[in-house]
């Protein structure tokens, strides 16, 4: 198939580009940044540099590559985050999934494309209240912390978006949290500094729960997603959900590091306002047995306890 990935050179789009082109297919591959071009070309790609936020360039560009699927991998996240200016540093990847959403939606109905897969989010949208592992149909937190509100909006409308598109088989995967190269928990990312320098600690019970997924396993599902499977919502995401207190020792410990520090959540809060806390006492964790049932998709690391071992140790 001709495939066009839009946010072909962040974390995912690495990954992924590689994958569908072994896989056989004819991969445009769009970056805002002429200087990744060659990377891509590299890659095995045809490069096109275009702003996901003009919506003619966007126009231009998709209909150039006629592509029969058309991938949105749009963030803008940076190296790291501070967790109380969350509203901040997602400006743009709100911009991105909301304007951006609706350029390529429109582009790929104009182009003729058959197939729409976006990138959502697995790791805290979930309302914190009944089990802690969430199916795709288990409801979105209608009461998000502050930081996470505008962040939470960005995503209904990107999901709606695609999901409602006439036309195109709507296809949306909400990724975990990402490990592995060129992510925050990966050699040199954010998170792993931060555990290395114990300034990323257990915030009070540590309960909430993570799925994690190798950032290789996430792009072998959206290769999946292109291929196959019915129109509607994935959660991608390994075998083993785990709660803050037993996954982050064992991320200190596959780097070598002293075990984190723990801090009271009345303490944290002062630090990490209440979106930080939230995510460490009150996120909920994901099913993927949809993924693994429909997409017939199964993650190679299924739990991130080697994972973590492999990639970081």
């Amino acid at each position: 198939m001709r495939v066009f990935v839009a946010g072909a050179s962040g974390a995912i789009g690495r990954a992924l580009v590689p994958r569908l082109v072994e896989a056989g297919h004819d991969v445009v591959a769009m970056t805002r940044t002429p200087a990744k071009e060659a990377g891509l070309r590299d890659a095995g790609a045809e490069p096109v540099v275009a702003d996901a936020l003009d919506a003619a360039g966007i126009r231009a560009a998709v209909k150039g590559a006629e592509p029969d699927v058309v991938v949105d991998q749009l963030t803008a996240i940076p190296p790291r985050l501070n967790p109380r200016r969350l509203e901040r540093d997602f400006a743009l990847t709100n911009r991105l999934r909301i304007e951006g959403t609706d350029h390529l939606v429109s582009a790929a109905r104009a182009a003729r494309a058959k197939r729409l897969v976006a990138q959502s989010f697995a790791g805290w949208p979930y309302a914190p209240t009944g089990s802690a592992i969430k199916g795709e149909d288990d409801p979105l937190d209608p009461n998000p912390a502050a930081g996470f509100r505008a962040m939470l909006d960005a995503i209904r409308h990107l999901e709606r978006a695609v999901l409602s598109a006439e036309d195109l088989e709507g296809v949306v995967l909400r990724y975990g949290p990402f490990y592995g190269p060129g992510t925050s928990i990966g050699m040199g990312g954010s998170i792993v500094e931060d555990v290395r320098r114990r300034r990323f600690p257990v915030v009070g019970n540590g309960g909430a729960v993570w799925s994690f997924i190798h950032v290789d396993d996430a792009a072998r599902a959206t290769v999946a997603a292109i291929e196959g499977g019915d129109p509607g919502i994935y959660n991608v995401v390994d075998d083993d959900p785990a709660p803050v207190r037993e996954w982050l020792p064992a991320l200190a410990a596959a780097i070598g590091a002293k075990p984190p520090r723990r801090v009271p959540a009345l303490v944290a809060r002062l630090a990490v306002g209440d979106a930080g806390v939230a995510m460490m006492t009150e996120a909920r964790g994901a099913s993927n047995a949809k993924a693994r049932r429909e997409l017939r998709w199964a993650p190679r690391h299924a739990s991130w306890r080697e994972g973590f071992r492999t990639a970081l140790g």
